[in-house]
């Protein structure tokens, strides 16, 4: 029962090898692809036409879309890995401590054999000492039987002596007999015993091979997998790598719009009381948080829309549109100018409605909601900044 309950977690992890394999693909294609994936935006010259950028953004598009499905991948393979090591790990332990219990059955089905072989030996002398000495009286007996068989017996004084020396010969001819019958019945059970217990030492050992063999087996997945969480913790790395660029991408944000705001002097103004650029609820907030991809806590630039894809993203508030397009970790992006200062960031978008030097306003349909960029899933990201510095876009909502 316990090596066919082990044959069906065998079984049951064999699927998870396809996991392996897709974590090489994954991860050969991740690092070759990443560093392109992750350009920011700003490295290109300041001189390019919209049009320029668009061409770049349509070439990187698709292949930023599939490193944001590779990554969100990613995260699930390296937890069902770990998982699935951890079980690996526990079945070579309890069959290390089935293999050991065998071993101990195997020693001391060996000493009972050992015990019953000296059984066996001694049972099969007595047989042999007492069938001498009764072949030794009979033989002695059967030489006496002509004249001196019978003088024995007419040698007695009176009939009541006869009678008792023929009785006692009878005794010793039937006790002869029944000794032998229980010296044989006595190695004949040894002999069963001896059997069974050779048979029980075959069968125990017969399961330790086989446990050995499935010892062996998982060890050799356990090595797969242990190897499959290392190159996924890698991977990870490389996505740590693509929240640093998307740090840098904030950062030079600020400068981008400055440069952008400057000329674009004399557009529409805002009325500086902003709409919910999306109907979809706010799933997470300014300031603070852990990160859904990395785990770790970060500074969030602004507040994110949950939202299916391809809803509508509305602008806030009136203005210029002084950039749309790709920017790095923000994936497709629209950045608006309401005068004074006062800029709103679009991101993750799956298209862009509007162009750059477009006026636009309060309420237009600017961009669709999607998951480009560096995303979990389709949302909106909405940032308000002021000066280029990121504000609580709630304080203008």
């Amino acid at each position: 029962m316990r090596t066919l309950t082990l044959r069906l977690k065998l079984s049951k992890l064999k699927r998870y090898g396809t996991l392996f394999c897709l974590s090489l693909f994954l991860g050969s294609w991740l690092w070759v692809q990443l560093p392109h994936a992750i350009a920011p935006a700003v490295a290109q010259n300041s001189d390019e036409s919209v049009d320029d950028l668009k061409k770049k953004k349509e070439a990187l598009d698709q292949q930023r879309e599939t490193v944001t499905e590779d990554r969100q991948r990613l995260e699930r393979l390296e937890s069902a890995a770990a998982e699935h090591l951890d079980g690996l790990q526990n079945t070579i332990e309890v069959t290390s401590l089935k293999i050991e219990e065998t071993e101990y059955q195997i020693e001391r089905s060996q000493q009972e054999l050992k015990a019953l072989e000296a059984k066996l030996a001694a049972a099969q002398m007595d047989y042999e000492q007492v069938r001498s000495a009764a072949v030794g009286r009979l033989q002695f007996m059967q030489r006496q039987q002509g004249s001196e068989g019978w003088a024995v017996l007419l040698q007695s004084q009176n009939l009541n002596e006869f009678l008792e020396r023929r009785y006692q010969l009878r005794r010793v001819y039937a006790a002869d007999r029944d000794f032998l019958s229980e010296l044989k019945a006595k190695a004949d059970d040894i002999i069963r015993q001896q059997q069974s217990v050779e048979a029980q030492k075959n069968s125990i050992a017969l399961q330790r091979q086989q446990l050995l063999a499935q010892r062996d087996q998982v060890s050799a997945q356990a090595q797969q997998q242990a190897q499959l969480v290392t190159r996924l913790q890698d991977n990870r790395s490389a996505l740590e790598a693509a929240e640093a660029q998307l740090v840098k991408d904030s950062e030079s944000l600020g400068g981008l719009i400055r440069q952008k705001v400057a000329a674009a002097r004399g557009g529409i103004v805002g009325t500086g009381q902003m709409i919910f650029p999306t109907p979809g609820s706010i799933t997470s907030r300014f300031g603070t948080r852990v990160h859904p991809v990395l785990g770790y806590r970060r500074f969030h630039s602004g507040i994110d829309f949950g939202a299916s894809h391809g809803t509508t993203i509305n602008a806030a508030d009136s203005g210029t549109v002084i950039f749309a397009g790709w920017y790095g970790g923000y994936g497709n992006a629209v950045i608006v100018d309401h005068g004074g200062g006062l800029t709103s960031l679009y991101a993750h978008a799956s298209q862009l409605y509007a162009r750059e030097g477009q006026s636009v306003k309060q309420g237009d349909a600017i961009a669709a909601v999607g998951s480009t960029g560096l995303s979990t899933g389709p949302h909106l990201h909405f940032e308000v900044r002021r000066q280029g510095s990121p504000v609580n876009p709630l304080e203008f909502l």
